[in-house]
């Protein structure tokens, strides 16, 4: 816990930008019958029976100093690695190293990088990462989960009937939530959880 406290208390450094990354599933669901308007002081209404359209996942990576996000729809078991790819050479081609919050998910290492990409490739984008995992029952800690919290109100909130809508209403958001470059402004410390969580350390 403490060395998440620690890396979100550091000062920003354009060479070396905090990212944090957290991911999340909703199901797409259809209207059978189209929803009614709302009218003069009645909300819109929609018919009780859906279709599904299956689960979709996403990916989330965030970073609070800067305001700054991108949210993709997940396929596969190897997209994390590929995501991570594009965070070095897309997002942050010019850092010397990417300081990554995640939590501690089996697909969210190092190793998934050398099961997808030549080990050349792989060594690469893992000396640009400094991996900082978030404690077991401790996902709270990661700010990703805040954001990923406002996706959900503000855009998955309703129903959404197919992958390709989803993937659009992704996109769409992402623009104007980076167009509005909304932070987070993280004020739990490391002296905080010393005080509120000391439950937690150990006692001797």
């Amino acid at each position: 816990m403490e060395d998440t406290l620690d890396v979100y208390a550091q000062p920003p450094d354009p060479l070396e930008p905090l990212v944090t990354m957290d991911e999340a599933s909703t199901q797409l669901l259809g209207d059978v019958e189209p929803p009614l308007p709302g009218g003069s002081g009645r909300p819109p209404r929609e018919d009780y029976h859906y279709t599904r359209g299956g689960v979709q996942s996403v990916f989330m990576f965030f970073a609070p100093p800067l305001g700054w996000r991108r949210v993709s729809a997940r396929r596969t078991r190897e997209d994390w690695a590929r995501q991570i790819k594009r965070l070095v050479d897309e997002d942050f081609p010019h850092a010397r190293k990417i300081k990554l919050v995640c939590d501690n998910l089996n697909t969210h290492h190092i190793a998934s990088l050398y099961e997808t990409f030549p080990a050349a490739e792989a060594h690469r984008l893992a000396r640009k990462l400094e991996i900082h995992h978030t404690p077991r029952n401790g996902s709270w800690l990661n700010v990703a989960e805040i954001e990923l919290s406002i996706l959900s109100r503000q855009c998955l909130g309703r129903r959404i009937p197919d992958a390709p809508t989803f993937e659009k209403e992704l996109a769409a958001w992402n623009v104007e939530r980076n167009r509005t470059a909304s932070k987070v402004n993280w004020q739990f410390t490391t002296a905080d959880a010393r005080v509120k969580l000391r439950r937690l350390y150990p006692t001797f």
